[in-house]
Order: structure tokens, then C-alpha cells, then sequence
């Protein structure tokens, strides 16, 4: 590729990426809710802009949520009189007395988002908890999370617990394959969920933002004190250590995965070695079968050497030649048995050791001129 023409692909990707980030032509598709927890729209098509005007957002705050844009960390933001949370599949904006779901303009995999808007509903409306619109609403939302992780934390174990399973009974590669895959797909899980539960930690650490999450009683005027706010604190503390149990059960997932995968390169290990030594031994036969016909091909050549009008040459030649051959096997073999024993430490060291004389150190005595 030429320099021109690279010049031309880097200023098309550039292109692309600038057209991108234009954000007020941007439409975003969102699914509102209200105070009584009615959908006032579904599926609704507004530009950033529009947004950003009526609930008095940044324009960032907005990419920040956009699941156009993908975002590996969860966020919980604390705005003036609203709560942007991007989690997982969710990203949602709520107000005292309204909820905004975000979803990207042309995105069709809305599953997971009809199922969380119907409990969301169901939640919204349901005052007789006395709870505030709002936790209401974040209760929802956590509680989809909750249930997200949940799920794929049993589709997992379900997935690595049979392939140890089977492991247990046959070890070929395909199945040491699906393992390396299982374990990756398990670390990405328990990574996702230790940042939920960081993104939980942050806030709950923050009395800041504890406080501003009360946007019912801000909206209403109501004065609150700085720390007066174990309500909410208890929610978000439930759902923490909920995340908490998964992550460790991730952990435990990820260890056994780890020793079995060790106890599977032993065990491979072994049986090369098995293999290994059965060669060496073969080698080692062969060798002595060679060291006896090398004496038998050494009468066998056309020179006199008086010995063939001898009745019992043969017969004497021929038992040489086999005591040869095992003398020199069972030599080898013996010799590779010994290379073979393992132990923690070194026979020879130890012998030496036992071996070896003391000597005794002379002892010092003390005069009234001092030590000697």
C-alpha cells in the first residue's frame, strides 16, 4: 500500500469517528415512564439534544449511557435532580417522577429490556412500600442486574461443573479446549461482576451522593441532613453483597477450574513420561541385541580363525552373544531405573552428607587476658 492510499484510509476512519461523535444529530430510542408508572412512550425517537434541554444533562453524561458506545465499566453518576446508571444491559435515567430507558437508535435485540420494563411497571406502581419513586426505581433496576448476573452465573456452573465431569472420566483435546474457553468466559464474568460491585462501593462511600439520591425530598423541598440516609444505604448494601456472594462464587468456580487444569498437565505429564521411558527401554533392548550380533557378526565374516572345525563353537558363540545382549539390557534398564526415582531430595547429597566426617570446632577459653 502505497503512501497515498494510506493517507486516504487513515482520513476515512477519521471521518467515520468524527461522524460519530455528532452529537447533537445523534437519535437516541427511549421508553419513558411516570410518575404513576405509566409508559408514556415506548420506543420513542429523540435527539440528544432534546434531551440534554429538558433534563438539564451534559451532552457526556448522554454518551456515557449510550449503548451505541460500548462501556465496559459500570457507572452510577449523581446529577442535579436525576440518576444516570449504566449497568450491564440497563442504562436509564431517573427523576423524581420520571424513569427514562435508553436503548440505541436501530438496535433490535430488546429482550431483556421488555422483560426489566414490565417489572419496573409492576414496581413503579406498587406504592404500598412507602419507599420513594426513585429507590423504587433503582430497586428495579438493580434487581434486573441482580438477576442478570444470577442467571449467567448458573448457566456457567451448570457448563464447567459437566465438563469436569467428564474430564474425570476421559481427557482428549477437545475437551481441554472447551475448558481454556470455559475458564476465559468465567474470568470476563467474575471481572463484570466485581465492577458492579465496585460501581455499588463507590457511591455507597460517598455521603455526597447518598444524600443527592433523595431527589423526591429535594423536589419537595424538604431540608435533610447530611447522614440521614440508611434507607437508601441498606438498599444498595443489599444488592452489594448479593453481587459480593457471586463473585466470590465465581472465585471458587475459578480455582477449581485452575486445579483441574493443573491436575490434567500432571497427568499428561505422566503419561508422557510413561511413553518416554517405554522408548528409552526399547532403545535400550535394541541396543543390547545389537552389542550380541555384533559378536556374532564378527565370526560370521569369511576370515579363518580356527575355530570352525570346533563341535561346540556355535553353541559357545551363540551363548556369549545372548549373555552379552542381556548383560547390556539389564544394565541400561537398571541404570534408567535409578534416573527414574524421584525424590525430595538428592540420594547421593544425603549420602554424602552422612559420609562425610565431622569436625569438631575447638572450643575458646576465656584467661584474664581475654578470649583464646
Amino acid at each position: 500500500m502505497s503512501d497515498t492510499q494510506e493517507e486516504i484510509a487513515k482520513a476515512a476512519i477519521l471521518e467515520k469517528v468524527m461522524k460519530g461523535r455528532q452529537l447533537t444529530d445523534l437519535m437516541l430510542r427511549c421508553t419513558i415512564l411516570d410518575h404513576a408508572g405509566n409508559i408514556k412512550s415506548i420506543s420513542g425517537q429523540f435527539k440528544r439534544s432534546d434531551l440534554c434541554n429538558e433534563h438539564r444533562l451534559n451532552p457526556r453524561d448522554l454518551r456515557k449511557i449510550d449503548s451505541r458506545i460500548p462501556n465496559l465499566v459500570p457507572t452510577i453518576l449523581i446529577r442535579k435532580g436525576a440518576v444516570l446508571i449504566n449497568i450491564l444491559h440497563i442504562r436509564a435515567l431517573v427523576k423524581a417522577d420520571t424513569v427514562v430507558l435508553f436503548d440505541s437508535y436501530g438496535s433490535n435485540d430488546s429482550r431483556l429490556h421488555s422483560v426489566f420494563l414490565y417489572h419496573l411497571e409492576h414496581n413503579l406502581k406498587a406504592r404500598g412500600s412507602g419507599a420513594p419513586y426513585e429507590f423504587r426505581a433503582i430497586e428495579s433496576i438493580l434487581l434486573s442486574v441482580l438477576s442478570a448476573l444470577e442467571a449467567e452465573m448458573v448457566f456457567i456452573r451448570n457448563l464447567v461443573g459437566g465438563l469436569l465431569a467428564e474430564l474425570e472420566d476421559d481427557i482428549n483435546h477437545d475437551k481441554f479446549k472447551r475448558l481454556l474457553h470455559y475458564s476465559r468466559r468465567l474470568v470476563a464474568f467474575k471481572n463484570r461482576a466485581k465492577l458492579v460491585q465496585e460501581a455499588l462501593e463507590e457511591v455507597l462511600e460517598q455521603d455526597d451522593d447518598l444524600d443527592a439520591m433523595y431527589l423526591t425530598d429535594k423536589k419537595n423541598g424538604v431540608l435533610r441532613n447530611m447522614h440521614e440516609h440508611e434507607e437508601l444505604e441498606v438498599l444498595l448494601e443489599f444488592f452489594s453483597k448479593q453481587v459480593e456472594e457471586i463473585a466470590n462464587e465465581a472465585e471458587n468456580i475459578e480455582a477449581n477450574v485452575q486445579s483441574t487444569q493443573e491436575i490434567v498437565e500432571l497427568i499428561l505429564d505422566s503419561n508422557r513420561n510413561a511413553l518416554l521411558a517405554l522408548d528409552l527401554k526399547v532403545s535400550i533392548g535394541t541396543m543390547g541385541i545389537g552389542t550380541g550380533a555384533l559378536i556374532a557378526g564378527l565370526f560370521g565374516m569369511n576370515l579363518k580363525s580356527h575355530m570352525e572345525e570346533m563341535p561346540y563353537a556355535f553353541m559357545a558363540m551363540s551363548t556369549l552373544s545372548s549373555a552379552v545382549a542381556l548383560f547390556v539390557a539389564w544394565a541400561g534398564l537398571r541404570r534408567l531405573a535409578q534416573i527414574r526415582k524421584v525424590g525430595l531430595s538428592n540420594p547421593k547429597r544425603v549420602q554424602d552428607l552422612e559420609v562425610r566426617p565431622r569436625i569438631p570446632l575447638p572450643l575458646r577459653r576465656r584467661s584474664s587476658n581475654g578470649w583464646s
